[in-house]
């Protein structure tokens, strides 16, 4: 279990951790091959997606019913003719179910972009992933992507501060950790259960890790308002149902009309991480894959200014510094994820204080073959 101490000596380890990973990098990339970047256009890719039949099926994490609706819009607008779709579900979930779908030989997605970076790297092992480097790969930075081209992320998310603009001004808004334990916010604070989310288990890890178990023992005092996924929290903020949450991402943004706005602490660090993508070497339409990759990749996707890219010569959003500039720290979240004993551990733990969850997953997706066998 992190200290104090040791969080403190993990915070200025930083520079030399990432720099022992680009090393890593380096390293692993003199393993394979070498690997041509895509250099096809996306309307080339198009007419090769098309060609081969049109079709596209990914599997993505989240956890909301057809969380994807949008991306799958702004796919087929850009696309005409092709028919995709993204089904949203838990990245545990996701995970078992494609490892089960391997196992029978009935692989049903192509690309897979959820956040458990572990199973990447063990699919990676295993030859079940395909390589391929996407149009703008090599923009990508170092640390968001496997040398061989087998795991490339392909967004960047970040959970912290979400209030509810009309529920608690800005001004008198939590951003520490320390501040939810105000009396003022007894019965208005939405949080993710963090035994159901990784990401959310290692938001805690790290509060623990700095305030001690007491943190948790005054926080269960707040009457808290628990959800199983993050965007169910998320909308009980929307709504006003809640006031604020921790355990939750918002628009980076600021949106003027919008309901909610989303803070960064002032001096405390806060959750991010870069989300992975693959194409499966079983995939049943990989030029549609590599079209899908390229897409996500691509400078409309990445050059919205709407969030932080994971290509470096994309801009940061509108009034903000690029991801590397904030204490915030993508490749610990990484580290974590890989370490399944520490993190069964810490969630027997927290579950002492916590309590069992309660409630259905919130996607209701269910089954090996959630949309039938193909």
């Amino acid at each position: 279990m992190l200290t104090r101490r040791s969080m403190s000596k993990i915070v200025a380890l930083t520079p030399l951790l990432l720099s022992a990973a680009q090393g890593a990098n380096a390293k692993l990339a003199g393993s394979a091959p070498a690997l041509d970047t895509e250099s096809r256009s996306l309307d080339k890719l198009y007419k090769a997606a098309l060609a081969e039949g049109g079709k596209l099926v990914v599997y993505g994490g989240g956890d909301l019913p057809n969380g994807a609706v949008g991306m799958e819009q702004a796919f087929s607008k850009r696309f005409p003719g092709m028919s995709i779709r993204i089904l949203i579900d838990r990245s545990k979930y996701q995970g078992v179910r494609i490892d089960n779908q391997l196992d029978l030989d009935a692989l049903q997605c192509d690309v897979v972009h959820i956040l458990a970076w572990h199973y990447y790297e063990r699919w990676k092992a295993n030859g079940e992933l395909l390589a391929y480097k996407p149009l703008g790969w090599e923009a990508v930075y170092p640390d968001f992507k496997d040398p061989d081209g087998m795991i490339t992320s392909v967004a960047i998310y970040a959970f912290s501060s979400l209030i509810n603009k009309s529920k608690i001004a800005t001004a008198e808004a939590p951003r520490e950790a320390l501040d939810f334990l105000n009396p003022k916010l007894k019965g208005q604070i939405a949080l993710t259960y963090p035994q159901d989310d990784d990401s959310i288990l290692y938001q805690f890890e790290r509060i623990v890790a700095e305030h001690g178990w007491d943190y948790v023992e005054k926080l269960m005092k707040q009457n808290i308002l628990w959800n199983r996924g993050s965007g169910v929290t998320r909308k009980r903020v929307e709504s006003g149902e809640a006031a604020v949450s921790f355990t939750t991402s918002g628009p980076i943004v600021a949106m003027p009309k919008g309901p909610t706005e989303f803070l960064l602490p002032n001096s405390g660090s806060f959750l991010s991480w870069a989300h992975p993508g693959a194409i499966f070497k079983k995939a049943k339409n990989p030029a549609a894959a590599k079209l899908y990759m390229s897409w996500l990749l691509s400078e409309d996707v990445q050059g919205t200014k709407k969030s932080w890219s994971v290509r470096r010569d994309m801009p940061a959003p509108e009034g903000m510094e690029p991801i590397f500039g904030y204490r915030t720290y993508p490749i610990h979240f990484r580290e974590f994820l890989r370490d399944r004993a520490r993190i069964e551990t810490f969630r027997d733990q927290l579950e002492q204080y916590i309590g069992p969850m309660q409630g259905e997953n919130p996607t209701k997706v269910v089954g090996v073959f959630p949309e039938g066998r193909l």
